[in-house]
């Protein structure tokens, strides 16, 4: 497991993992903000449980109640989304809101680091993002952080080690300081970092090997699309494309269905429904249609990724290939509430074009794979090439 603190906005812990796929003016499906639900639990809901549009009501009331008694809304608005038995609503405040809406600019709150969780449990940076107050500090790749704040690390869920990190949206903004004990071989020592505004690159290009351009989008946040298309047409001719998808946990959907009109000619993405209205999304025409195409998923590709995961599997236009997906694909809509916090809730689901349901489910790759999938990835698109 790893984690690095763009797109992981350090909500609540009670909120537990709220990933949201919002329809509203835009599309959008944020990050997972907590630990993985059981995937084998199964909200149960009665007859009398709100759902949809009634739930925003319900969940409104409370809060305005809540105001006029003057006890906090927010938590008003906590208990009546868990009451409900809605699996991903959640509440967000008016800060922590925000701070979600800025890592869809590709903007967010931290020091630069990635990091992931060794066998043993140590925390171990696996990467220093470039001008952050981490490179500034020398932290390396592979040293290994002991503690943040004076926490222990060792044995923490990589998602806390990055909540620590960024420090509670309302009152840790940029400017505020973290300290970080350090080690490097036989050193040890710490580092007090001034936390920054930072800016994400959510799309990054490598040719690892052979006739293979790696285009891997860790996150849709705003103007994704256009830069996967001009990825595409910088990609040299013969290439087969590898998109890689493993660990997105989602963002604007707006800009996934930008991503798949890059591959498609038109037609279909995914339906969805809203209490119970059908809807359709669809990639606009003119997409690059002969290039080999491989999908590179993982159990971390989530929402939105896996919207596009299933609308270029489902089309035939890609060769999915590693192991089945998260299972994310339920529509939550925000309501403001009066003391500016704002609840995310569900309202529908989506399907890809087959109608196939991938909430709970998951998609299930074309061809299994685990440490080799880009050597997979590279035989595919080659048996792909001579195909055409």
């Amino acid at each position: 497991m790893s984690g690095r603190d763009p797109l992981c906005p350090t909500f609540r812990a009670r909120q537990g993992a709220a990933l949201t796929l919002v329809f509203a003016g835009v599309l959008v499906a944020g990050a997972v903000t907590g630990a993985f639900p059981d995937p084998d639990h199964t909200a149960r809901r009665t007859t009398a449980q709100p759902v949809g549009a009634a739930l925003h009501e319900d969940v409104r009331e409370a809060a305005a109640r809540a105001m006029a008694d003057g006890t906090s809304p927010m938590e008003a608005a906590e208990r009546a989304v868990s009451r409900s038995g809605d699996r991903w609503g959640a509440v967000y405040s008016e800060g922590e809101y925000q701070e979600f809406q800025d890592s869809l600019d590709g903007r967010y709150t931290g020091v630069g680091l990635s990091a992931a969780r060794e066998q043993d449990g140590r925390i171990e940076v696996t990467g220093v993002q470039p001008g952050s107050p981490a490179a500034a500090a020398g932290i390396r790749t592979g040293d290994r952080l002991r503690s943040v704040d004076g926490a222990r690390a060792d044995g923490l869920p990589v998602t806390e080690v990055v909540s620590l990190l960024r420090g509670d949206a309302d009152d840790a903004p940029a400017g505020t300081t973290v300290t970080l004990g350090l080690q490097r071989g036989g050193r040890t020592w710490t580092e007090t970092l001034r936390r920054a505004t930072l800016s994400t690159d959510s799309v990054t290009v490598t040719r690892p090997f052979g006739r293979v351009t790696v285009i891997r989008v860790a996150a849709f946040t705003r103007g994704t699309g256009a830069e996967v298309r001009e990825a595409l047409r910088a990609a040299p001719a013969g290439d087969g494309i590898a998109l890689d998808l493993r660990g997105n946990s989602g963002g604007l959907v707006t800009e996934a269905v930008a991503t798949a009109s890059a591959f498609l000619d038109g037609g279909l993405v995914a339906t969805y429904d809203v209490d119970g209205a059908q809807r359709a999304l669809h990639a606009a025409p003119g997409g690059d249609t002969a290039r080999p195409l491989v999908v590179l998923v993982d159990g971390g590709t989530m929402s939105a990724a896996e919207l596009l995961t299933g609308a270029l599997q489902d089309r035939g236009r890609a060769v999915v290939i590693g192991s089945r997906t998260f299972g994310k694909g339920s529509v939550q809509m925000p309501t403001n509430l009066p003391d500016g916090s704002v609840a995310e809730l569900t309202v529908g689901h989506y399907r890809t074009p087959s109608g196939h349901a991938v909430d709970r489910r998951g998609i299930t790759p074309d061809l299994e794979a685990g440490d080799g999938v880009l050597r997979r990835a590279e035989m595919v698109l080659a048996g792909l090439g001579d195909a055409d």
